[in-house]
């Protein structure tokens, strides 16, 4: 289930960047007093009473500037307003409410997202007073706040996520189409792939309204009844030059964005070029957000081939995203629809996997036998004891372990855990995630 995304916006120098380093807990954005010196869009997870979110830093919006830079940064935070489910817009008490704050409301008011109105730098008691000038923008009761002492932060945060969309039920899930993002570089394939993918049989096509600017949603049916929402995404630049990062902003946070709705992403890589550090820093972004993925070789009917030279590319590709080992690789050509046709099959499978829920008894058979055919190294003196496991969630695949000490469980033991889960019960294509749950008993 993917967490809420929550943008932070406003005009410049309102204190947008304090705000979300206080709530990641590190300073991830600049923060400094001089006007637009965020202009980088950043995302942080945070949670609040068991609530996980993840929030979008931003520039600040010059509604009125014809200055490019500042332009540039009025488009990305469009863009966050645009994929965010609640815009938190800030504003702030000593400068009181300015004509930029209320054409920055007026902009708001066109997205029919939800907007709380934070009213931040209220550091003392006597800035209170100001809170009510703000009233005149419309957008409910003003929140104050100080970014600065974490003042009002727990009546925000309570205001926040009882906006937050409500999960979807299981029946739900499972009714709804397969959201497949097909993300890469540029100019690997991901358009013609898509084409070849809804071939003649298309049922309809639509942009739907929200999604991100160069993201394409389109339905598709198969013959065999199972559905799929395919979201064509602009190509994840690399950096080049520093007229280029606002493309390198705006493509990766498009592409994010498709990360994020999927259940499944079809990891495009060139088969001229094998696996790039772009590629690499793409496949990272599917399985930091728990995606289920497949690894699409494209062009592959321009490699000169000989005995052995599937298998050798292959293991090169997984040997090269090594936290990827999970993904299958289907080498294709887009351009002649070589394999194309065996893509859907695989995306509806390893969906399937992706959703599998696994009994609580199977599930500590497993476990025990596991555990006896390796146990956990000593560390002091002391080994790591794993009481009982059960699964706390799908996509991906989360099972929570009660342990005796969570600082007892190395990496390594952690990997072999997952290794044989995933030959146990067959998880192709997916991640896991492994919860740790201290629980204490006698050594």
């Amino acid at each position: 289930m993917a967490k809420p995304l929550v943008a932070v916006v406003g005009r410049p120098n309102v204190g947008k960047s304090t705000f979300f380093n206080k709530m990641a807990g590190k300073r991830i954005s600049i923060v400094d007093d001089i006007p637009g010196v965020t202009r980088d869009r950043i995302t942080a997870d945070a949670e609040w009473l068991g609530h996980s979110f993840t929030m979008i830093d931003t520039g600040g919006i010059d509604p009125k500037s014809d200055d490019e830079l500042l332009g540039q940064m009025r488009e990305q935070a469009e863009i966050a307003m645009g994929l965010a489910d609640v815009i938190c817009f800030f504003t702030d008490a000593r400068d009181g409410l300015t004509e930029d704050d209320k054409d920055v409301a007026n902009l708001l008011r066109r997205t029919s997202k939800p907007v709380l109105l934070v009213v931040n730098k209220v550091d003392y008691l006597g800035l209170n007073d100001n809170l009510y000038e703000f009233y005149e923008l419309g957008l409910g009761d003003p929140i104050g706040i100080s970014s600065v002492n974490m003042l009002g932060f727990g009546d925000l945060l309570d205001r926040l996520i009882a906006l937050f969309p409500p999960d979807k039920t299981d029946d739900e899930e499972k009714a709804a189409p397969i959201q497949l993002a097909i993300v890469g570089r540029p100019n690997v394939g991901k358009s013609l792939l898509t084409n070849r993918l809804l071939g003649e049989n298309r049922t309809m096509v639509s942009d739907i309204a929200g999604t991100t600017r160069d993201a394409i949603d389109t339905f598709y049916e198969d013959g065999d009844g199972h559905s799929f929402n395919i979201i064509d995404t602009a190509g994840i630049r690399r950096k080049r030059a520093v007229e280029d990062e606002s493309l390198e902003r705006y493509s990766v946070l498009r592409s994010i964005a498709a990360i994020r709705r999927c259940d499944v992403a079809l990891l495009m890589i060139d088969a001229n070029d094998g696996v790039t550090e772009q590629d690499t820093k793409i496949a990272g972004l599917i399985h930091d957000e728990g995606k289920a993925v497949i690894i699409i070789v494209n062009k592959w009917d321009m490699i000169d081939k000989e005995t052995g030279t599937y298998e050798q590319f292959r293991k090169k590709i997984l040997n090269d995203l090594k936290f990827m080992s999970y993904a299958p690789v289907i080498f294709i050509s887009a351009l002649s629809g070589q394999r194309v046709s065996t893509i859907l099959q695989k995306v509806t499978e390893i969906y399937a996997t992706a959703c599998r829920r696994i009994t609580t008894g199977v599930l500590n058979d497993v476990l025990n036998d596991a555990v006896n055919a390796l146990q956990p190294p000593m560390q002091g003196g002391r080994r790591l004891k794993i009481y009982y496991a059960t699964q706390g969630g799908v996509q991906p695949p989360s099972f929570v372990l009660f342990v005796n000490d969570e600082k007892l469980m190395f990496f390594a033991y952690e990997r072999y855990l997952e290794n044989y889960f995933r030959k146990t019960f067959q998880l192709e294509g997916t991640p896991i995630r492994f919860i740790l749950r201290e629980r204490k008993k006698e050594d």
